[in-house]
């Protein structure tokens, strides 16, 4: 086996050996050495293990594992007999954790956008196939809901920051490579265990509760869809997603709930209060809204409708609200 395979078996071991991107992309982020040492992590080693593995000495072996854990290629594992070392282990964990490198070149940051457009499109078919249940979850805005509804805790991003122990922000992989929108970067909320990676890695800064509370609020108002992990105990973060740049639903698939889950809410019109001002069709990204209630006013499609509160938040004269509908079906225990 050549070490030009070895770049190969990596994508292959990440569920993506049919692109042609993810090889190239790992070439530039790791040199020979490196790519034997990643790809000798698995099953988890020490790195006296690995260095044994590998045939590369010891103390070069542990720089180069600080250096792959900075570029998001190997995580640790830490014990009480000691740390082992383990390689990336997803397509999904490979694009965000390393496009969150620090220092990261633009040429990278510009295959991976090749890589969103050219060949995550069918990646995202193979997931929607294969995963028994969608990996993400909407969470709605912190607006008011019918009274007859109770939001559980999992589905409130407040009481998600009130009880996480550690909270952390990154930029947003998304927007990052994407670029379309003038939409905040700096809102990628990481809880507990993944923001104490993010902070020992260096790709992110500490929140205290307030701020996490703050910039949720902010990106309510700028228009972006709260996601978080779709399970009922605590997730690992919590994003906040735009139309433009997001790979959950790209093109066609943004009324898609194979990939993310909607709420278990819907949005619901009150054509007396509606002024058919339309503010709300530009807040939806789901095109879930259309005038075509009575007399002009907003009318909700709800097939598509995700649950997210966008459009509730712009609504001046208070027509939109969320009602409980839908079962928890799509919640994993």
């Amino acid at each position: 086996m050549t070490d030009k395979d070895l770049y190969v078996q990596l994508a292959e071991s990440i569920g993506a050996g049919d692109s042609t991107l993810v090889p190239q992309i790992a070439r530039k982020l790791a040199d020979e050495n490196e790519i034997k040492i990643i790809m000798a992590a698995s099953p988890p080693r020490t790195s006296e293990e690995l260095a044994k593995e590998t045939g590369i000495a010891q103390p070069e072996v542990e720089k180069m594992l600080s250096a792959l854990f900075t570029k998001g290629l190997i995580y640790k594992s830490k014990k009480p007999d000691g740390t082992r070392y383990y390689r990336v282990r997803n397509l999904l964990q490979f694009h965000d954790a390393t496009i969150l490198t620090p220092g990261i070149s633009q040429d990278i940051l510009d295959m991976w956008k090749r890589f969103d457009h050219e060949e995550w499109p069918k990646y995202l078919d193979l997931y929607e196939q294969l995963l028994p249940k969608p990996g993400s979850r909407v969470i709605p805005v912190n607006v008011s809901v019918s009274s007859e509804s109770k939001i559980l805790a999992f589905e409130d991003v407040r009481k998600i920051v009130d009880e996480a122990n550690r909270l952390a922000v990154v930029n947003c992989t998304c927007r990052l490579v994407e670029g379309k929108c003038d939409k905040p970067v700096e809102v990628c909320i990481q809880i507990n265990r993944a923001a104490d990676y993010t902070l020992e890695r260096g790709t992110g800064r500490e929140l205290t509760k307030q701020e996490a509370i703050d910039m949720l609020k902010m990106c309510e108002e700028a228009g972006l869809v709260h996601i978080t992990d779709n399970k009922r105990s605590m997730g690992n973060l919590i994003c906040n997603c735009c139309d433009d740049c997001c790979i959950n639903w790209p093109g066609a698939r943004k009324a898609s709930k194979k990939f993310v889950a909607p709420s278990r809410f819907l949005a619901a019109v009150d054509p007396e209060l509606c002024t058919g001002c339309e503010v709300c069709l530009d807040r939806c990204y789901f095109d879930a809204i259309t005038m075509d209630g009575p007399d002009g006013t907003a009318l909700i499609n709800e097939e598509n409708c995700m649950g997210c509160g966008l459009c509730l938040v712009t609504c001046d004269a208070g027509a939109l609200s969320l009602k409980e509908e839908r079962t928890e079906a799509f919640v994993q225990d």
